[in-house]
C-alpha cells in the first residue's frame, strides 16, 4: 500500500484494502478477547462466593466473551477465496414428480428464511413453477457478509423423508433435491465467449417475482452449446437486463470451471455432479417415523426438524466448516 502507484488501479487496490481490514478485524477481537479473558481470570481468582452481584457480574462477563469467541470462531473459519462474495444458489427436484417438486420448494423456503434470520438480501433471478405443486428450477442470489462461505455447505443431493400429502393411501416417500452454489464474481472477470456458441431463448416471466414479473417475454435463458450449461433469468423488467444476468452468471460458472482445472484445491467451488438419488445425498430430512435432520458429511444431527424447515442451520453450516478448516490444518 506504501508504494507510490498503489491506487493506480483502483479495483485491484480496494480489494487489498479490504484484506488488509479484514485481518485487522480479526487481530483486533483476538486481543480483546485475550484481554477479556484474562480480567475474567482475575475477578475469578478474587471473587467471594458470597457476593452476588459480583457473581452476576462474573456471569455477564463470561456471556459477553463466549460471543466474542463465537464471532471470531466464525470469521477464521472461511478459508476460501471467494467465501467473501455474495453467493447464487439452483434448486432442483429430482425425479419424483410433484413430491420431489414440492421438496425443492420446501428447501427454497428453507434458505430464504435462513438469509432473513441473517439479515441478507434475497433475490430471485429465476423461478419455475411445478404443474401441481412446488417449483420445478429456483436461482436465487444471496447478498451479506461472507454469503457463499455460508452457502457453499449446502451444495449438493438432500433426500426428504415423509409421508406424502400427495399420496392418497398416505404412503411414506423418499424424495430427492440438488442444490448448486456459485459464487458472485465481479464483472471485470476475464472470460471469452463466443455469440456462435450461445443460444438464446426468452419467454414470459411466469415466478415468484412480484413486480418484476410480467405479461412479456422479457425472460431469458441462455444455452452455452459447449459445456450445456443453461441460466436464466427473470428478475428484470427488459430482456436486455435479464440478458446481462444471464451473461454475468454463466462468465461467472466458466471462470470457476477455469480456475478449478488449474487449481485442484478449488474443486470445492463447482463440486462433484452428483446423480439426485439414493446414495448421494449430503444430508437427510426425515419427517417419519421420527424426525431427524443429519448431515452425512459432519454427522451432525438435529431432531427438530421443523426449526431446520425453518431457516436454522447455523450448526450444519458451521460443522462443515470446522471439518473444511481442519482438512486445511486450521484448529
Amino acid at each position: 500500500m506504501n508504494e507510490p502507484n498503489f491506487w493506480d488501479e483502483q479495483k485491484k487496490a480496494v480489494k487489498i484494502v479490504n484484506e488488509l481490514n479484514d485481518n485487522k478485524e480479526i487481530l483486533e477481537s483476538f486481543t480483546a478477547i485475550k484481554k477479556a479473558h484474562q480480567d475474567l481470570k482475575d475477578l475469578l481468582n478474587n471473587l467471594n462466593d458470597s457476593d452476588q452481584e459480583m457473581l452476576s457480574f462474573a456471569n455477564d462477563l463470561y456471556r459477553d466473551l463466549s460471543e466474542q469467541v463465537s464471532s471470531l470462531r466464525i470469521k477464521v473459519l472461511f478459508t476460501g477465496p471467494f467465501d467473501h462474495l455474495n453467493a447464487i444458489m439452483d434448486i432442483h427436484p429430482g425425479a419424483g414428480g410433484t413430491e420431489a417438486m414440492d421438496w425443492a420448494n420446501m428447501l427454497y423456503r428453507m434458505y430464504t428464511r435462513y438469509a432473513e434470520k441473517h439479515h441478507f438480501k434475497v433475490q430471485i433471478i429465476d423461478f419455475q413453477y411445478g404443474e401441481e405443486a412446488g417449483l420445478k428450477s429456483a436461482t436465487i442470489k444471496i447478498s451479506g457478509p461472507h454469503a457463499y462461505g455460508l452457502m457453499r455447505s449446502e451444495k449438493g443431493v438432500h433426500r426428504l423423508v415423509r409421508i406424502s400429502p400427495f399420496d392418497a393411501n398416505s404412503r411414506r416417500h423418499t424424495s430427492f433435491a440438488s442444490v448448486n452454489v456459485i459464487p458472485e464474481f465481479d464483472d471485470d472477470i476475464n472470460v471469452e465467449i463466443n455469440d456462435k456458441d450461445l443460444r438464446i431463448d426468452t419467454y414470459r416471466s411466469g415466478g415468484a417475482g412480484g413486480q418484476n414479473v410480467n405479461k412479456v417475454s422479457s425472460a431469458v435463458r441462455i444455452t452455452h452449446l459447449p459445456t450445456g450449461i443453461v441460466v436464466s433469468s427473470q428478475v428484470e423488467r427488459s430482456q436486455l437486463m435479464n440478458k446481462e444476468t444471464c451473461m454475468r452468471m454463466l462468465k461467472g460458472i466458466l471462470y470457476q470451471r477455469e480456475v478449478e482445472k488449474k487449481q485442484k484445491e478449488l474443486d470445492a467451488i463447482v463440486g462433484v455432479k452428483n446423480n439426485i438419488e439414493w446414495g448421494s445425498q449430503i444430508r437427510s430430512y426425515v419427517f417419519c417415523p421420527y424426525t431427524l435432520v443429519k448431515d452425512n458429511r459432519t454427522e451432525c444431527e438435529n431432531v427438530d426438524v421443523n426449526a431446520v424447515m425453518d431457516g436454522d442451520l447455523d450448526d450444519f453450516i458451521y460443522a462443515y466448516l470446522e471439518k473444511e478448516a481442519k482438512h486445511h490444518g486450521i484448529k
